[in-house]
């Protein structure tokens, strides 16, 4: 299947719901440019997700105020990382909601600010803000006609996962445990936590689903991601049982059609570990920054010096 492109827009995608969609696609590094969303009740509105550098939420804020008059009453995370949290500061004072796992990852994540070059203007106003309320199952809002699921299926993406369900509009926000065109990863996560999540999905009465990552999808693309996930699953799982260390397994590893996916290189090393703790019965133990860093050089420099199959 081709690897499609898509623009940014905020898009409406059932009365009152709207999904913003960061534009990517071939050949375009989609590291930390990550989605969100709007729902907008009779009084009061609900974001999810506040992305990870000044410009690009005060794009999405600009975005949202053409199209939605009701403050902001609550923000949802669906996860702790910096291209879905980091912006959480600019929709201050509200209320701030996430698994109990996510705020404390906030929090020992720390607030270091964007690298890339574009992503300067307005850094010095950044600081950490962690979420004010969490939950560990699941938490129902209520938008006006619109009842909102604020659901915890396990560990998958990262250890805090949620996804915002939207049962009426069969609509959901999937955060990181959707990608869709985008590599995915997961070190942080549980590989077989997030193949469970994903057939959830499948089984879920849903139509619209809004990936962390990619284009604006539907069942086809979650089946798409979970090919890619169990594909490296069982990679992983021969080279493991060949003696292969996790570095060695990745560079060895062919991936096809999924290489051509945005970011595909470099996140092999990083899933290809979490699947090895796993086959070694640590699945949920953690891999520090400097373990992944190390390993994804490591990798790198021997990928690019392996001849192509």
């Amino acid at each position: 299947m081709p690897v499609p492109s898509w623009e940014t827009e905020l898009k409406e995608v059932a009365p009152n719901v709207f999904a913003y969609i960061q534009g990517g696609g071939p050949g375009i590094d989609n590291a930390s440019v990550s989605n969100a969303g709007l729902i907008i009740g009779d009084d009061y509105s609900m974001v999810i997700d506040a992305l990870t550098a000044p410009v690009l939420t005060k794009a999405f804020i600009a975005a949202m105020k053409k199209v939605n008059p009701k403050p902001f009453r609550h923000l949802v995370n669906t996860h702790h990382h910096y291209d879905h949290t980091r912006g959480n500061c600019f929709f201050l004072p509200i209320e701030i909601v996430a698994h109990e796992k996510c705020r404390e990852a906030v929090i020992e994540a720390g607030m270091p600010y964007p690298t890339r070059p574009d992503w300067q203007e307005g850094v010095e106003g950044l600081k950490l803000t962690p979420p004010t309320t969490t939950f560990t199952d699941k938490m129902t809002y209520r938008y006006g006609d619109i009842e909102v699921q604020l659901l915890y299926q396990g560990p998958a993406h990262t250890q805090g996962d949620i996804l915002v369900y939207l049962p009426r509009y069969k609509v959901l926000f999937a955060g990181d445990v959707a990608f869709h065109y985008v590599a995915p990863h997961f070190w942080q996560g549980h590989g077989s936590g997030l193949l469970r999540v994903l057939d959830w999905i499948a089984d879920l009465d849903v139509e619209t689903i809004v990936p962390g990552h990619g284009p604006l999808g539907a069942k086809k693309e979650i089946a798409e991601m979970r090919e890619y996930v169990e594909a490296l699953r069982k990679e992983a799982k021969k080279r493991f049982d060949a003696g292969m260390n996790a570095v060695e397994a990745s560079v060895d590893i062919n991936m096809g059609r999924f290489d051509e996916w945005p970011n595909a290189t470099e996140r092999v090393i990083g899933n290809v570990m979490r699947f090895y703790l796993e086959f070694q019965g640590k699945p949920l133990a953690p891999i520090s920054q400097d373990e992944i860093r190390r390993a994804r050089e490591t990798y790198l420099g021997r990928k690019v010096l392996r001849p192509k199959p």
